[in-house]
């Protein structure tokens, strides 16, 4: 295979992550496909598809428990400062006196949570666009904070 053409291969399975704003796990699907139908082609060609493939699965991980500290504790927060004498006017929920002055430190863990994964997600918005620009150029990338799932 033609040098430029795996470099524009590596490129593509890089790029190809940013599906994952139109069609869901697209991230992870079309990686998958390109990475599988050509890594016999080419080992620098596997090598680039399974860090990025490692680095979408390790993402997915790091958002699950940043959801699962999130989620709970704001549900948990909402349910005990709600009055719970909401009632049904009109076909709206109403809460009455909620209540802000029993929130407590646990909720700014939430919010560590949330801020944190914004954070997550605009880095890897701009790591995927420089890996493809430095695998187009041929130059090996690795991902920061990648767990490798597939050696």
């Amino acid at each position: 295979m033609e040098t430029q053409s795996k470099n524009s291969t590596a490129a593509l399975i890089n790029l190809s992550t940013l599906t994952q704003y139109f069609i869901p796990f697209g991230n992870l699907i079309f990686p998958i496909i390109i990475w599988s139908t050509n890594k016999d082609k080419s080992e620098y060609i596997d090598q680039q598809g399974k860090q990025t493939i490692n680095f979408q699965l390790s993402l997915f991980v790091y958002t699950c428990i940043l959801a699962m500290i999130a989620i709970p504790i704001i549900i948990i927060t909402v349910i005990q400062n709600a009055s719970f004498s909401a009632f049904i006017n009109h076909d709206d929920l109403v809460f009455d006196e909620f209540n802000f002055n029993n929130i407590n430190g646990v909720l700014t863990v939430a919010i560590l949570a949330i801020i944190l994964f914004i954070f997550m997600k605009i880095a890897e918005f701009f790591l995927i666009i420089y890996a493809s620009l430095k695998t187009s150029n041929g130059d090996d990338f690795k991902y920061p904070l990648t767990i490798n799932f597939l050696k």
